[in-house]
């Protein structure tokens, strides 16, 4: 899979990998973030409730999609038309009439509206509900930034049973991360395209084939270590010596029947896999909802690039929109067949939305003050609008709501306490949003 990358030079595999195959050796990342998910167990969520946020990056342009403006003139409508949807008086485009038959399922913002531009920048503040502090730089040193929703949720609801509370697929964003939370609250990162033919988890299976014998090898061999560790205790800290049960928890992720039950995508049958599309969106898509069906509570699901300055509506029409059409309205409709969506929430949105006027290379540029943002399941009435923009959607023109509202909206359906609190590892307490409010009028 080639790599795009995006206006400001950042590649979609800036990120940072965490492995099982720790636990045979290779590195300990793994077993420190299962060591870090028991921290979580004592802190119970008051809903059984997870989420899928696909994260359009790059920025979906939404005046082109869910909030088109067939009366602008021609420089700031484009050439697509707008048709109706399967609620009454909300239109959308032409180019995704799949998802125009789902509008009753899920609700959109079209009164969206932050204060930053810049993919970095913009990317943490969605991902995060916080903005990020100066010296920001993309969200590669925890110190900088904050952690994400959900990190944020692995950290305060824990896991259910030995699948990972937080895992992102395809690759993990810059700001997808634990942050100060540390790597109790790291998300697992598949770190593979579910599209690709002979997909497979690298963290699912044991390096080089290793036998069964040689895993019961390296099992004793760790055993051995834990016993050094032990007699080290007058200098050893609890982390440390604990490190070696985790470990084993690692290796045991790695040879679980429901893990890998959970991770192998051809389980599915050919007919699902072709109507989500065979394509990085759908299949990761389709991953996310196994792994919520499985007990994973957050997915996030990366998909690029939507970054148009270029060609906007050419590679709407023939690249991206397609791929969203045929994924996102199929990945609704299954949740809901499986009685799944009433306790999933879903969140579309990129980093933000593209300008209402169009440039001289027929595209269009970034544009956070205004853009729309859409939501379903958990309790999430579908078929709704809220909020409005004005004449050419440059700004809202009625309830605007901006990045720490969607936070603390999520955490209210995972069941956290929006004005709760988090803390640094120097004990500086923190709360989980930024003072955001909770969109009352979505549930």
């Amino acid at each position: 899979m080639t790599e795009r990358r995006f206006c400001d030079g950042w590649g979609r595999r800036d990120f940072l990998r965490i492995g099982a195959a720790g636990a045979l050796g290779l590195n300990m990342s793994l077993p420190k973030l299962l060591q870090a998910e028991a921290s979580g167990n004592s802190l119970t969520a008051k809903k059984d409730v997870s989420f899928i946020f696909v994260f359009l990056k790059g920025g979906l342009s939404t005046i082109d999609t869910f909030d088109m403006k067939p009366d602008a003139p021609s420089e700031i409508r484009g050439p697509f038309q707008s048709i109706p949807s399967n609620v009454p008086g909300t239109r959308v485009c032409e180019k995704i009439p799949n998802i125009a038959k789902v509008m009753d399922k899920f609700s959109i913002i079209r009164s969206f509206t932050h204060r930053n531009a810049g993919h970095g920048p913009a990317d943490h503040y969605m991902l995060t509900g916080y903005h990020p502090v100066g010296g920001f730089d993309g969200g590669l040193k925890p110190n900088n930034q904050h952690p994400a929703m959900g990190s944020v949720i692995s950290h305060k609801l824990g896991p259910r049973g030995a699948i990972p509370p937080y895992v992102c697929l395809p690759n993990m964003h810059n700001s997808g991360s634990s942050a100060y939370l540390g790597p109790e609250a790291a998300p697992f990162t598949i770190e593979a395209d579910p599209s690709s033919p002979g997909f497979a988890v690298p963290d699912m299976q044991p390096p080089f084939s290793i036998e069964a014998k040689r895993i019961d090898d390296r099992r004793s061999l760790l055993s051995k270590v834990d016993r050094f560790h032990k007699s080290m205790e007058a200098k050893a800290n609890r982390g440390t010596r604990e490190l070696g049960v985790f470990a084993q928890r690692a290796t045991e992720l790695m040879t679980s029947k429901a893990a890998k039950e959970a991770f192998d995508i051809n389980k599915e049958s050919d007919k699902l896999r072709d109507a989500y599309g065979r394509n990085t969106l759908g299949q990761s898509c389709l991953m996310a909802r196994r792994l919520v069906e499985a007990g994973v509570r957050c997915v996030t699901v990366e998909h690029s690039n939507w970054d148009t300055h270029y060609h906007n509506f050419q590679t709407l029409q023939d690249d991206l929109l397609p791929k969203f059409d045929q994924a996102i309205p199929t990945l609704f409709k299954d949740l809901d067949s499986r009685g799944l969506l009433q306790n999933t929430l879903v969140l579309l949105t990129g980093e933000f939305g593209r300008t209402p006027k169009i440039n001289d290379s027929a595209g269009r540029d970034h544009w956070s003050r205004c853009f729309t943002v859409a939501l379903a399941g958990a309790g999430i009435k579908g078929g709704r609008v809220l909020g409005k923009s004005d004449k050419w959607a440059m700004d809202p023109a009625e309830d605007p709501y901006g990045p720490e509202d969607l936070c603390a909206t999520v955490y209210n359906r995972m069941g956290i306490d929006p004005r709760s609190e988090m803390h640094t590892p120097d004990g500086r307490p923190i709360m989980v949003t930024n003072n955001g409010r909770v969109i009352q009028d979505l549930l």
